[in-house]
């Protein structure tokens, strides 16, 4: 009982007032427009996590692994419904199995002071590999959800392979995994965009990715400065 209160204690500390108002403003957001235009309590609440687990995993506190892994078992099966296959296995099959690889990488880099994960960055030689190796994967990928007859392969393609150099990035603490998330969130925001004009009734998913792309660039520019701060390139 002691460490879970020690644990929320934690959690709790060190939040700025504007990373408070901005949660709580995201939350209201997606709650207030699912339920006037009529999304279900599951969108509802995939949308929610969604939203709790990235503000809290630019804030660099360990519980947004806790709201991911309710995020990711929901989603996957919301993009179930609407064929976009990339979005469930990499869901499904990665994210999940992540949240709890992230919990125990980051548990061993907690500043003592602000009680949040140290920020690190990346060499320029780093940056250019992994940009090479990501172009590779979308092309392959895309064409493999072709042949599945998955709907918009190659933009589902882009979004699961970015999201997993991404998340590879985030449980490193590397910076520039903001980068690539507002990538990631611009290409999904089309995604779902498309689908609601298609008949699509998630208006807390689509909610979900503006909100994930407004907070990655809040949170590149938070990140960019601390590592930039701390300065150890890896």
């Amino acid at each position: 009982m002691n460490r879970i209160k020690e644990f929320l204690k934690d959690e709790l500390t060190g939040w700025k007032k504007w990373e408070v108002i901005w949660m709580v403003f995201a939350v209201a957001v997606i709650v207030s427009l699912s339920l006037y235009w009529g999304d279900n309590a599951r969108g509802i609440i995939a949308g929610v996590t969604g939203v709790v687990c990235v503000i809290l995993t630019g804030k660099g506190k360990m519980s947004c692994y806790i709201f991911g892994l309710v995020n990711t078992i929901l989603y996957a099966w919301i993009a179930f419904e609407v064929k976009y296959y990339g979005e469930v296995m990499l869901n499904g099959l990665y994210y999940v199995p992540m949240q709890f690889v992230g919990w125990f990488m980051w548990k061993k880099h907690i500043n003592e002071e602000t009680k949040e994960v140290e920020k690190t960055k990346l060499t320029v030689k780093w940056e250019v590999i992994l940009l090479l190796i990501s172009a590779a994967c979308i092309y392959g990928y895309g064409l493999i959800l072709k042949s599945l007859g998955g709907n918009l392969p190659f933009f589902d393609s882009i979004s699961t392979c970015l999201s997993i150099v991404a998340m590879i990035l985030s449980v490193r603490r590397l910076m520039e995994q903001w980068i690539i998330w507002i990538v990631v969130d611009l290409v999904t925001v089309y995604m779902w965009v498309m689908d609601y004009i298609n008949g699509g009734t998630d208006i807390a998913t689509l909610l979900m990715w503006i909100v994930y792309l407004l907070n990655a660039v809040f949170m590149f520019i938070k990140w960019f400065k601390e590592s930039r701060r701390i300065s150890n390139e890896i």
